[in-house]
């Protein structure tokens, strides 16, 4: 990983703690592909997919999460969620870290699933 990729993934574990989130694991990696951060909201766990953009050139962070890799991170969240014991609420955030402020825009149930 990128020492920017690090950084946006930095910031966004931040943000989400200061929303109240509890963070459950950081890159977790499988055979399927990689989820950033998955956490705590409640009863819900989330599985967080970090974009940084330095521009909203070619349609910004939002944009680059494509069909593609939203196939690869619910693979990789069903590999997870293979290992507990009980099933519980889960949710796909994008955590949007755009230009040079570092803005953050926190997308909850970014894939409608």
């Amino acid at each position: 990983m990128s020492q920017r990729g690090r950084h946006a993934e930095n910031i966004a574990a931040a943000f989400l703690q200061q929303q109240g989130l509890e963070l459950v694991a950081r890159n977790y990696r499988c055979r399927f592909g990689e989820i950033d951060l998955i956490a705590r909201d409640g009863k819900t766990l989330v599985f967080v997919e970090v974009r940084m953009r330095s521009s909203n050139s070619f349609g910004g962070a939002a944009a680059s999460i494509t069909a593609a890799k939203r196939g690869k991170l619910t693979r990789a969240a069903r590999h997870y969620l293979a290992g507990t014991t009980r099933m519980p609420a889960c949710r796909f955030d994008a955590l949007l870290v755009s230009g040079a402020d570092r803005s953050v825009e926190w997308i909850k149930n970014a894939f409608g699933e």
